[in-house]
């Protein structure tokens, strides 16, 4: 056998062998940061992975429930509620495809939304990206502009790995797409992480709930967000929602 032969097999072994160790090696990350390797809901089927947080070892949170941020009318027949990430690219791609159809029907008065704005990827891959975004967030509710501060960071939002959420200050220039948000009470709050406690109250009642995944869509309770085999459009929310609201 020639020197070449012999190099190009023992290269091959090598090559073989790195990707076996990088593998175990994410395999190993995986497990450690508590992410499931196979749980893709109907984003996969979009091509983007929502985020997942799996059951085992979680607790039923002790205390009272962080309320949720609210839009709509109160007195609206139909309750969507959403849990949700900045940092997860899967919620990204859900707002940037049902938004329109969401907000059309608060418009109409059928639905009143509920966001709970989670923070599980700072657990999972470091960070504080997401917990100052829903600080952000909730700071802007207080000057009523959360919806659309909520959509100017879905569509800026980063690279999943990218923490650049936890610069306070880009958070703030963020706010400059928003009209009149930018005031010197919004860059307070988003500075001194006025609503920190509600953020971290928020993630640990998702993380002892039944729900596993980032985004969750629930309609009156029901589950409709993560089949692949059912998978959910902005046109069948609107029927859904159409049909229990009696229209």
């Amino acid at each position: 056998m020639s020197k070449r032969n012999t190099e190009g097999k023992r290269s091959a072994r090598e090559r073989l062998q790195d990707e076996r160790e990088r593998e175990k090696a994410r395999a190993k990350r995986l497990r450690a940061l508590k992410v499931g390797a196979v749980a893709f809901s109907v984003l996969a089927v979009a091509g983007v992975a929502g985020i997942v947080v799996t059951q085992q070892g979680k607790e039923k949170p002790s205390g009272p429930v962080a309320a949720p941020i609210s839009e709509g009318k109160s007195g609206a027949p139909v309750t969507l509620t959403v849990y949700e990430d900045f940092r997860c690219p899967g919620c990204g791609h859900f707002e940037r495809n049902f938004r329109e159809t969401i907000q059309d029907l608060r418009d109409a008065g059928k639905i009143r939304s509920e966001y709970h704005l989670v923070s599980i990827i700072d657990g999972n891959m470091g960070g504080d990206g997401s917990k100052n975004a829903a600080n952000a967030a909730a700071c802007a509710r207080d000057e009523g502009k959360f919806t659309e501060y909520h959509d100017v960071l879905f569509d800026n939002q980063p690279e999943e790995a990218a923490d650049t959420f936890a610069d306070k200050d880009h958070l703030v220039e963020l706010a400059g797409k928003v009209d009149g948000l930018d005031t010197p009470s919004f860059r307070s709050c988003v500075q001194d992480g006025t609503h920190d406690a509600w953020v971290k109250r928020v993630n640990t009642d998702f993380t002892g709930s039944e729900y596993n995944a980032t985004p969750t869509v629930l309609l009156d309770g029901e589950n409709l967000y993560g089949d692949p085999n059912d998978p959910l459009t902005p046109e069948k929310l609107r029927e859904k929602v159409e049909r229990i609201a009696g229209n």
